[in-house]
């Protein structure tokens, strides 16, 4: 049996995620793929701090250069967060040869032209199915099985923490920061909650969206973008009264002009559902995925949108299908 050899930076959430169900489905996995999946280095900043998440017999090294380096890796998985240097290593592991899985929706979607053209240019895979919507497979759809549709929108509940606080100060009559505050004490929102309440996270997500369904990219910074921190417990009550509830939502689609012209149109920004809508069911920190397709019409996907092993169990996914591949 083949054995595949692959590194993953960072060990975080998503990182220590991956090695959580790699250790938990060895068997079943190599079972599936007739591959084992040896993980060769562990980038980290400090080899010698303890670690909550299995290591899996890994190197732990703070070293990307003796990664790239390393010609028996076939496959790096990115885990780090952040733009940079994420997006430098990605760039640095395709010119090397070695394909890649992100879960990065920050660094994707602020280079996503560039480094989709790098790994063309190298003849290499680069997948991301976990950077929108967590475990929920909803790219792989588009890019998949539903490839030969035109789709006419895509629309989402893209952000678990805004949707958490929304749905706590809907069901409970709570403010926003007294939700918040709350949502920080139990771990779904950041110390600094900015990326999430303010739309940018939602923002990143819908122009990898986009960009997959549309063949349109367009970067987050380019997408209006208003976030949660200005809902009050009064317009909540006041939606309640008229059988609504308010989501944050990624939203984009086509629309003609006045010359017929069909101009795509997009924003995150919070919006108004009734029951009516499947949106308006999907609360606390899920996440939900509507599109629109001339063929398949209406499809929503939703599920948990975050979490070490949601999140993990995509790039898993991801990984395999370039493991079965070699």
């Amino acid at each position: 049996m083949k054995t595949v050899k692959i590194a993953i930076l960072g060990h975080g959430n998503v990182g220590g995620g991956l090695c959580e169900i790699l250790q938990m489905n060895r068997q079943l996995i190599e079972e599936r793929i007739e591959r084992k999946i040896h993980v060769s280095y562990i980038l980290v900043n400090n080899v010698t701090k303890e670690r909550p998440w299995p290591t899996l017999g890994a190197k732990l090294t703070d070293s990307f250069d003796e990664i790239v380096n390393d010609n028996s890796i076939e496959i790096v998985i990115e885990a780090l967060g952040g733009i940079e240097p994420a997006a430098s290593y990605m760039r640095s592991a395709l010119e090397a040869g070695k394909h890649v899985v992100t879960a990065n929706k920050a660094a994707l979607a602020a280079n996503y032209p560039a480094l989709l053209e790098k790994a063309q240019e190298n003849n290499r895979q680069l997948l991301f199915e976990a950077s929108v919507g967590g475990g929920i497979p909803a790219l792989t759809a588009i890019s998949n099985p539903l490839q030969g549709n035109e789709f006419t929108e895509v629309m989402g509940i893209l952000n678990g923490t805004t949707n958490y606080i929304l749905s706590k100060m809907w069901d409970e009559g709570l403010s926003y920061d007294e939700v918040l505050a709350d949502a920080q004490a139990k771990g779904f929102a950041e110390a600094d909650p900015t990326a999430d309440v303010e739309g940018i996270d939602a923002a990143n997500k819908l122009s990898i969206l986009m960009a997959l369904a549309f063949h349109v990219y367009v970067h987050p910074e380019k997408i209006p973008t208003e976030g949660i921190s200005k809902i009050t417990l009064k317009d909540i009550e006041n939606a309640k009264k008229h059988g609504e509830k308010i989501k944050l939502i990624g939203h984009g689609y086509w629309e003609a002009d006045e010359n017929g012209q069909e101009i795509l149109k997009y924003h995150v920004k919070p919006m108004k559902f009734t029951s009516e809508h499947p949106i308006f069911g999907v609360d606390n920190e899920y996440n939900a995925i509507y599109i629109n397709g001339n063929a398949v019409g209406q499809l929503m996907f939703y599920g948990s949108g975050a979490g070490p092993l949601p999140t993990g169990s995509a790039v898993l996914g991801d990984l395999l299908s370039i493991a079965r591949s070699l």
